[in-house]
């Protein structure tokens, strides 16, 4: 694996799956940024432990903050490609080779989707999820099958262009709306999620998801 790949794994209350996923992660790159947002329990110290590079937010900001802190910190350490990934145990981490290898085919964002081949995915979840396409896509006007996956890969260039303003969940779909607005070369391919228990009680709820919608259209009538 290209030393230059950081994965990114924003972490909140993570302490049940994290150790597992980093054991995993660190099969494909030594270069893993935990960005322990708020959590109350064992998070920070698990990826310390484990060797990433744990960078602490004392307060927790959400979703979209952590990801900003942990792109912050790849650029800074030099990352070529940077990938982001969920504490949860909800992704494969053999699927960062795939990232990778469709990097390098000359995207500047690669996504993983969940909805290209949805078997096994539960109905509530497509559901959501297509709830969400359809209001990144009339917000945005830009087209994804998975606007809210949390597998992608920036090229450096990229994660450079990115202007993201968001704290919390809606940070999914701004990044969508960043590639259209900065004219970036993505690519969707198809990826399996794992759905646990855990890692189904870790989405968005109805409140949450309101508010995030809420926050998106702000998002784009203060532009």
């Amino acid at each position: 694996m290209n030393k230059k790949v950081f994965v990114i794994i924003p972490a909140f209350n993570e302490e049940k799956n994290l150790g597992d996923v980093l054991r995993e992660v660190k099969k494909y790159t030594e270069n893993i940024v935990v960005v322990n947002d708020g959590s109350k329990d064992c998070t920070g110290e698990i990826g310390r432990e484990a060797g990433t590079i744990t960078i602490d937010h004392f307060l927790n900001r959400g979703l979209g903050a952590a990801l900003g802190t942990g792109i912050e910190a790849a650029l800074l350490l030099g990352a070529r490609y940077i990938i982001t990934f969920d504490a949860d145990g909800q992704h494969k981490a053999e699927d960062i080779l795939r990232l990778v290898k469709t990097a390098e085919e000359g995207y500047d964002v690669v996504i993983g989707s969940r909805l290209i081949n949805p078997d096994g995915m539960p109905w509530t979840r497509r559901f959501a999820n297509w709830i969400g396409n359809i209001v990144t896509y009339f917000l945005f006007g830009i087209w994804v099958t998975d606007s809210q996956s949390g597998l992608r890969l920036f090229s450096k260039e990229a994660a450079k262009s990115l202007n993201l303003k968001s704290n919390r969940m809606e940070v999914s779909s701004e990044i969508i709306k960043e590639i259209k607005r900065n004219n970036l070369k993505f690519k969707e391919i198809p990826i399996e999620a794992i759905y646990t228990d855990y890692s189904l009680s870790k989405g968005q709820g109805f409140i949450v998801g309101l508010k995030t919608l809420f926050n998106l259209i702000l998002q784009k009538f203060n532009r």
